[in-house]
């Protein structure tokens, strides 16, 4: 008789075996296309985030981790081990709100996942093929185990989804840069489950610092550790996902496993991930949206303005109510918007202007109204004029979400923006043609000259 403990469980053995063939397994080429965006995407919030407060801590903590010199700190000159610099860079994406999320698991992806990946690359030397193909795999298995936790219940105990998805996201795309075979592997997700962590009162990290940690770093981190022990030798439990006392033992009510190899090789979550137009929080992306429609169809000044309406969802709009923080307040973009006609990273990290009588007076004629029946991520705005006109629009697919994707070149547009302050022009503009090309990369190594600042 079999002793349970022991045996592998037809999910985990499916599993396994995909991630262990994944670098052999091209991808679809809009699925590589859009890879190569999320990929462009968090290495500009990496670069952007370095000169935000929570990046400026990170690397004075990076500075004084020392280590191997196997990957760079993105907008530094800090060489460290890969596990410190996927810490460090994960809590630079995260610095903000400028990178990517995935809403259907409740998690922001690209801020675990490409750390890991690409400090892993860094590591390995590993083509620039087997990067972008190790960063739609992490999009992948990190939507998937949120979903096999059943998100949202497991959202509302208290769990954080946005740490277990990226970290198991981060975890698979290390694993396999790292060339971990199948019985590897299933060690591998053992060690990510005993780190598995997060508890969401992140709601109340007023200067996202934590955040940053919780979201990205902790993910980075923690999934090239599990990586890397297994690679060095390290074995574990066969199956963390059953048999006695397991994972989903621990963390859910209603586990749902089938969703761990669900659509795997024909679904690719990457596809279905969001990338932000504007530089704010993503409850803010759809009244931008809205308003520059507005503005658009209609000429509007602000001495013309006499109320705005901003109707949200009750699941979200407590996140971006009157936030200290400029780009994660929404009255406060929002004036900005009006104001200045549109949103730019500059203006929406500009701090000082939320003291700003104009703004501040524009801030007055805001209301928020919460509402119970709409969707997450939509939302409907009014202008109410002082001639007495009354401008409305609607968003319930905003821009950069797969109803309604961005084109590459908006892309590359926002990255430049975010990386030529710090960059500047030229090599901002080469690193964004050699992610464009990365196919072409034989060694990452080679990506470390354009990302030092």
């Amino acid at each position: 008789m079999n002793d349970p403990a022991t045996e592998i469980s037809p999910p985990m053995r499916d599993l396994c075996a995909y991630l262990a063939d994944a670098l052999s397994r091209p991808v679809p080429d809009e699925v590589a296309e859009k890879g190569k965006q999320h990929l462009l995407d968090t290495i500009a919030a990496m670069v952007s985030g370095s000169r935000l407060h929570p990046g400026e801590m990170t690397l004075r903590y990076a500075a004084t981790l020392g280590g191997t010199e196997e990957a760079v700190v993105v907008g530094s000159r800090i060489m460290t081990t890969a596990v410190n610099a996927a810490l460090a860079n994960g809590m630079l994406s995260h610095a903000d709100e400028t990178d990517d999320s995935h809403k259907a698991s409740r998690s922001h992806l690209g801020c675990g996942v490409v750390p890991a990946a690409l400090a892993m690359a860094e590591r390995e030397q590993a083509s620039g093929e087997a990067l972008l193909r190790s960063v739609v795999l992490g999009y992948d298995i990190g939507a998937r185990i949120s979903f096999s936790l059943d998100t949202h219940r497991f959202y509302d105990a208290g769990h954080s989804t946005h740490t277990f998805a990226p970290l198991f996201g981060a975890a698979a795309s290390a694993a396999v840069l790292a060339r971990l075979n199948a019985d590897q592997m299933r060690w591998m997700l053992s060690y990510t489950a005993q780190q598995a962590s997060g508890v969401n009162c992140w709601q109340r990290d007023l200067d996202h610092i934590e955040k940053a940690f919780d979201f990205g770093g902790m993910a980075g981190r923690n999934g090239v550790t599990s990586a890397t022990m297994v690679q060095c030798g390290f074995t574990g439990v066969d199956d963390v996902f059953s048999g006695p006392r397991n994972f989903f033992f621990a963390f859910s009510d209603n586990p749902k496993l089938e969703e761990l190899t669900d659509g795997l090789g024909t679904r690719f979550e990457v596809m279905l991930t969001n990338i932000k137009k504007w530089s704010v929080g993503s409850p803010i992306q759809a009244p931008l949206d809205c308003i520059e429609a507005i503005l658009a169809k209609n000429e509007v000044v602000p001495e013309s303005v006499d109320r705005v309406s901003l109707r949200l969802s009750d699941l979200e709009h407590s996140v971006v109510d009157n936030r200290h923080m400029p780009d994660i307040c929404i009255q406060h973009m929002v004036a900005i918007m009006l104001l200045d006609g549109t949103v730019s990273f500059a203006s929406s990290h500009d701090e000082a202007r939320m003291d700003d009588p104009a703004v501040k007076a524009m801030r007055d004629r805001i209301e928020l109204i919460a509402q119970s029946d709409r969707e997450r991520r939509t939302a409907e705005v009014e202008i109410r004029m002082t001639d007495g006109r009354s401008l409305t629009e609607t968003q319930d697919a905003v821009r950069g979400t797969p109803d309604n994707p961005m084109e590459r070149a908006e892309v590359d547009r926002k990255a430049h923006d975010l990386m030529a302050p710090i960059l500047g022009n030229d090599r901002s503009r080469s690193l964004i043609d050699q992610i464009w090309s990365i196919e072409a990369l034989d060694n990452a190594r080679a990506l470390q000259p354009l990302l030092i600042a």
